[in-house]
């Protein structure tokens, strides 16, 4: 007769709470979702982090673009440009629904990391859509040129003047074009 073992190797107490744990691990994981996806988890891929839209075209990234209607039907945009490389490019236009953009100042350079902005408190900047006469909430064909860079072609969406836009259009115009970053 053969002598019993209290405990067989392969149910040590050890092996019990290791096996415990994964069991644990594995479980948060699933109903949590995080894990499961890797790096094509969906919440790996969330970049626009407002209504505006959002492009890159060889260094020259463009961040929250979007329209805000006027009550007269133009549109005030809204964007902000930075070219990341040493490399100078500039702003040749931009449309929307084929409607030419009037840029002030007429020429934009895009010097590295000196970001262009439309509208708001820190613009250096402005573009108005004339008579565009788009509803808030619609959506807009949106063009943008460089000298150097590629175009892009976006799909925008036009705001009310209302909330957090309440402000956005019929700024002063800026007298001159942005000058290059202290830090470079």
């Amino acid at each position: 007769m053969r002598p019993e073992t209290p405990h067989p190797p392969l149910y040590s107490p050890r092996m019990n709470k290791t096996a415990g744990l994964g069991v644990v691990v594995i479980s948060v994981l699933a109903l949590t979702g995080c894990g499961a996806s890797g790096a094509q988890a969906p919440t790996r891929h969330i970049k626009q982090v407002s209504d505006g839209v959002e492009a890159t075209s060889g260094s020259i990234d463009i961040r929250d673009l979007l329209l805000v209607s006027q009550p007269d039907g133009s549109a005030a945009l809204v964007a902000t440009f930075i070219n990341q490389d040493t490399a100078g490019d500039s702003l040749t236009g931009i449309t929307v629904g084929g409607i030419p953009v009037v840029i002030t100042p007429a020429s934009l350079p895009l010097l590295q990391n000196t970001p262009v902005i439309f509208s708001g408190d820190s613009a250096n900047a402005t573009g108005v859509v004339p008579a565009l006469n788009a509803p808030a909430g619609s959506r807009a064909d949106v063009v943008v040129t460089f000298a150097h860079a590629p175009s892009v072609k976006l799909s925008a969406i036009v705001r009310a003047k209302t909330d957090y836009f309440s402000s956005v259009g019929g700024e002063a115009v800026p007298s001159a074009s942005p000058s290059p970053s202290a830090t470079k």
